[in-house]
């Protein structure tokens, strides 16, 4: 049988000497970049001067980034806006000081943040076509979705269950969360953990603290992939078809597809905290899966609510 059984070791950035360029915040590069281009060509197949890209791109860059870290800890550390507020916004701890960068970042959080800033963005550029600016956005954001998905998987965070028989695995040996990959770097007895790690995954006498890590699903991979199948949907609904003038259309889409993913894939997922469990109607869900929903529920709504003709919504 086929199988795709994978050591996960990977680079997590280039090293320049003074500074370390993380690939996890190149990917954010790329979708922006990616985006902005996707975005042109939308603007003048419609005939929207591009003059108002530029603040469309600050507007969403300003939007989705404070919509993910706000959504982090509003969503799953609650209690941390009281116990550590300046964690929320500082990307280093003060005492001691130590830079961690803005760790902790929702999906769910981004996506509310571009609908407020799309909000903004339409009254003041677009005569207020609120919708029909959604419609467009939505399109680069699901690509975009991938990008930040392949960056936590070179993270090595937001990792799946273990695997167990399944035909595709990664050992996440830089997943310092796990306790088992916590014990089996320990256990080499090596004191730097980098070094420690490439000995635990390169030198054969190590070979069975590396069996006792686990293989689990890379679903950072799984929804990336997802993704990509629901960009192309979305691209083929503006190109190929007039889907794309019924206001509300493709973002309704893009939140029952995208939606749906993050519903089915999170129950392969590891939680994300220690009590990411809720109960709705006797059907157990993780907050991912519990903040999915009224997305899929607004998606089907807008897909197929009746609008007046010349509708510009």
């Amino acid at each position: 049988m086929f199988s795709l059984k994978v050591i996960w070791n990977p680079l997590e950035g280039i090293d320049l000497g003074f500074f370390t360029l993380h690939f996890y915040s190149l990917t954010y590069v790329i979708a922006f970049v990616f985006g902005l281009y996707l975005m042109k060509k939308m603007f003048k197949r419609e005939g929207i001067s591009a003059e108002k890209l530029d603040p469309l791109f600050m507007y969403t860059v300003i939007g989705m980034l404070i919509g993910m870290r706000l959504g982090h800890f509003l969503f799953y550390e609650p209690s941390t806006f009281l116990t550590d507020p300046w964690r929320v916004f500082l990307p280093f701890e003060l005492s001691p000081f130590k830079f961690t960068g803005f760790a902790g970042m929702a999906s769910h959080g981004a996506a509310i943040g571009v609908i407020i800033a799309m909000f903004f963005y339409s009254r003041k550029h677009l005569e207020g076509r609120f919708l029909w600016m959604l419609d467009r956005i939505v399109i680069p954001s699901a690509i975009g979705g991938t990008f930040v998905r392949l960056g936590n998987l070179m993270n090595s965070e937001i990792n799946g269950k273990e695997s167990g028989d399944f035909f595709a695995g990664f050992k996440f040996v830089r997943d310092l969360g796990d306790e088992k990959v916590r014990d089996a770097i320990r256990a080499t007895g090596v004191s730097d953990t980098d070094n420690a790690i490439e000995a635990l995954v390169n030198d054969p006498q190590y070979a069975d603290l590396l069996a006792n890590i686990p293989f689990k699903h890379p679903a950072q991979l799984y929804e990336a992939i997802c993704y990509v199948g629901v960009f192309l949907i979305l691209v083929y609904f503006y190109w190929k078809t007039d889907k794309y003038k019924k206001p509300g259309f493709l973002v309704g889409m893009f939140f029952v597809l995208l939606f749906t993913v993050r519903l089915l894939i999170e129950n392969i997922k590891e939680p994300q905290t220690t009590k990411d469990a809720f109960e709705l109607l006797s059907i157990q869900f993780n907050t991912g899966q519990l903040l999915s929903v009224p997305f899929i529920i607004l998606g089907l709504y807008l897909i197929f609510r009746p609008v007046e003709k010349n509708s510009n919504a």
